[in-house]
């Protein structure tokens, strides 16, 4: 007899899509040559982050995620991209540099993803406290104004380089001579 039902299973598929899709996403940002193609990994990458965010019972922060960092930031990306001018790589271009910076921010990713890891499963975990957010948006809204005020502003600063960002990209691709 099978002691767990089917819905964890489908719940237990859902979670592995949702994390299939943030890496997937992940790697089609950072392993294109094209903007455009990177701009569209991380829109699926952000798609994959609120899935999970809603598997984590906060729809709020997952259509958050969708509204802010696929609708604002990807979309301003994406205008200025289109309004620089087009600027072809050289055919001749030599990737043996680029190849090697690869490797060295592999192992320095997988050093910090073993070390976090090491902490997490080695590191005291503190007891969580008797009151549970309802996740209403009323207790959103304290929490950010309140706990979390520092790391909200700092999203909005993370929102503000992106859009300058875009802005310097599509300036100075129109002042190319």
């Amino acid at each position: 007899m099978n002691p767990f039902p089917a819905s964890d299973y489908i719940v237990a598929a859902f979670f592995l899509f949702c994390i299939a899709t943030t890496v997937g996403g992940a790697f089609v940002a950072i392993l294109t040559a094209r903007v455009i193609r990177s701009v569209c990994g991380l829109m699926i990458c952000c798609v994959g982050l609120a899935g999970l965010y809603f598997f984590l019972n906060s729809p709020f922060l997952a259509l958050m995620e969708i509204l802010i960092y696929i609708g604002a930031v990807c979309v301003t990306i994406v205008f200025a991209v289109m309004l620089a001018e087009p600027d072809e790589p050289p055919s001749g271009q030599n990737h043996g540099p680029g190849v090697l910076w690869g490797v060295v921010a592999l192992v320095v990713s997988a050093a910090i993803c073993w070390g976090l890891s090491q902490l997490s499963l080695r590191g005291p975990w503190v007891a969580p406290a008797a009151r549970v957010n309802d996740g209403s948006i009323k207790a959103i809204g304290v929490s950010l104004l309140t706990t979390y005020s520092m790391a909200f502003e700092l999203i909005s600063l993370v929102l503000l380089v992106a859009i300058v960002g875009a802005l310097v990209i599509a300036r100075t691709g129109r002042t190319k001579p």
